[in-house]
């Protein structure tokens, strides 16, 4: 039985990309900048499969002698979630997706006759302050909250109760639709629910639902076309729009993927597989927020389940921990930050290179070797 598990620490970069300039995002290195400015900060287990090494620390070197590192370099036009996945799966983009700073009224015009609302905001904004600015307005007239980033994405903001989460779903469905019919390249729908009662207590719930642009051809599809599982965690199959996907397992936290993955890895399946998961609390808890502390937590709880995770993995397992893109906390503003990312793995030996030679890595492991 052959097996292969990625896990994608989604924003964990690892310094500033060579056209990390043209993004606005020279200087910015998500990992570097924890370890220079939280003292006593330490991440052990990924240090000993090679972190230790991919940021040059002092005094730590690489501990485990199957391990292998290196930098990996997104050569896609872009530093968003979807990109950055579809590359390590293979697709690469020569045009970025659109962006907006608000959405053409005519879109927006027929997306509420479609769905049978009228909205509020259009406009761009971070998630946490669109709900302390339109979130009381949304409660009083129960008209969604339409809003946008820097990234390609247009996400819609509901309550749970108020608005109805089947509802909220729908409407995001309806309007990833009207976006594909009129071929308008944006990444990502958002379904954004909420709960609380005002401005001092809304949050955002783990019901959270992507619908994402379906991509071209990936390794998933090879993976599925050559009788291997492929198996989503997190927001995977999301971000795929299903594609290549075999089963899917949605997760809301960071603590319920790394079970999941355990639960998942701990399975005696006889076909080969591929676990492909994402962790996506590093992101959106606390690098969107500018959290330094607790993104550095986050990071400690991982590091942490790794540590017993490592012993579960047989000499002949292909284990690829990488990311996406960074989301440097101590960063000016609340958006991604264009970076190269660590990947380290065990059960091949790896250079610096591209994102997409994660999917060949996976191939060959799983098809070719």
């Amino acid at each position: 039985m052959k097996r292969a598990l990625c896990i994608v620490l989604d924003s964990v970069g690892c310094g500033d990309a060579p056209d990390a300039a043209d993004y606005g995002d020279g200087g910015a290195n998500t990992l570097g900048h924890l370890y220079g400015n939280i003292p006593g900060f330490s991440l052990p287990h990924l240090e000993s499969l090679g972190l230790a090494d991919v940021l040059a620390l002092p005094g730590k070197v690489q501990t485990l002698e199957n391990a292998s590192w290196a930098r990996l370099t997104e050569t896609s036009a872009g530093k968003d979630t979807t990109t950055g996945h579809w590359e390590l799966m293979g697709c690469a983009l020569d045009e970025a997706f659109a962006t907006f700073e608000a959405f053409p009224d005519d879109l927006v015009a027929e997306l509420e006759k479609r769905g049978g609302v009228e909205f509020i905001g259009n406009c761009a904004s971070s998630g946490t302050e669109i709900l302390v600015q339109l979130g009381g307005e949304h409660l009083l007239t129960g008209k969604p909250i339409l809003y946008t980033s820097a990234d390609s994405v247009l996400q819609i903001a509901a309550h749970e109760e108020v608005f109805g989460l089947e509802r909220l779903w729908k409407l995001c469905n309806t309007a990833r639709a009207l976006l594909d019919e009129r071929g308008i390249r944006i990444g990502r729908v958002i379904a954004r629910p909420f709960l609380g009662s005002s401005a001092a207590d809304f949050k955002r719930t783990g019901n959270r639902h992507d619908y994402s642009l379906m991509p071209s051809e990936t390794v998933l599809n090879r993976l599925q076309a050559a009788g291997v599982t492929t198996i989503g965690v997190g927001k995977i199959s999301d971000i795929f729009a299903d594609s290549g996907i075999s089963e899917s397992h949605p997760t809301k936290s960071n603590t319920e993927g790394m079970e999941v993955i355990a639960r998942l890895w701990a399975e005696k399946r006889e076909e080969p597989h591929f676990i492909f998961a994402n962790l996506v609390d590093f992101d959106s808890l606390y690098g969107h927020r500018r959290d330094p502390e607790g993104y550095a937590q986050c990071l400690r709880e991982f590091d942490e389940w790794l540590g017993g995770f490592i012993g579960k993995v047989e000499a002949d397992d292909l284990v690829i921990l990488t990311a996406d893109h960074g989301n440097d906390p101590y960063h000016p503003g609340t958006d991604h930050t264009r970076e190269q990312v660590p990947v380290l793995v065990l059960g091949k030996k790896v250079a610096d290179g591209k994102f997409s030679e994660v999917a060949q890595w996976i191939e060959a492991h799983l098809i070719i070797g």
